[in-house]
């Protein structure tokens, strides 16, 4: 029997049933049976006690340790370190990915860290930025163009590309992110 546990680290369980086969020697002549004991457990009668053993399995399948699990977005603070980081991406020739998020906004924080795990899958490929719209100045809201919220944007060649905005379910949003991210990459 398979079992897909949930933690991380032990991906796939198994259980092994056995038959187990009891020996009675009484006179000199030893009577064979078959016994089975449900769960994997060994059942045996020896010297007037029943003991119970469990034959268990499992196997783990440890993570990928050369490749991070999450990559923690950058923030962005005003307009001149969004001409920094844009100028630096058109130089190596990489797109970026801005989430534009409030602190206040339930959806932007259940989002934050799905984006956090979509940014290590494309570690090498494209960075992923945020901008908090409260903590920062207008003036870099309006360049973004942004007036719903979460917006996630890719950059490309210094100008911006394609946006989703993800008023919807974190996990429909996030599909969308990875074909705009197909789609420009």
């Amino acid at each position: 029997m398979s079992i897909l546990a949930t933690n991380s680290y032990i991906l796939y369980r198994e259980i092994n049933y056995r038959e187990h086969q009891q020996q009675f020697c009484s006179s000199g002549s030893c009577l064979a049976l078959l016994k089975y004991c449900p769960f994997g457990f060994d059942c045996r009668k020896g010297e007037g006690r029943t003991t119970a053993k469990r034959n268990l399995r499992v196997d783990a399948f440890w993570q990928d340790l050369s490749r991070p699990t999450f990559v923690e977005l950058e923030p962005i603070t005003d307009c001149d370190h969004l001409d920094q980081i844009l100028l630096q991406a058109q130089e190596l020739s990489k797109s970026i990915i801005i989430d534009w998020m409030a602190a206040w906004c339930r959806k932007c924080i259940y989002l934050k860290p799905k984006l956090e795990k979509l940014a290590a899958e494309y570690d090498t490929k494209i960075k992923f930025y945020y901008v908090d719209v409260n903590s920062v100045p207008q003036a870099l809201v309006k360049r973004g163009n942004v007036s719903k919220m979460p917006t996630i944007q890719l950059w490309k060649d210094g100008e911006m590309k394609a946006e989703v905005i993800g008023g919807h379910k974190a996990w429909l949003v996030i599909d969308e992110v990875r074909e705009m991210i197909q789609k420009f990459v």
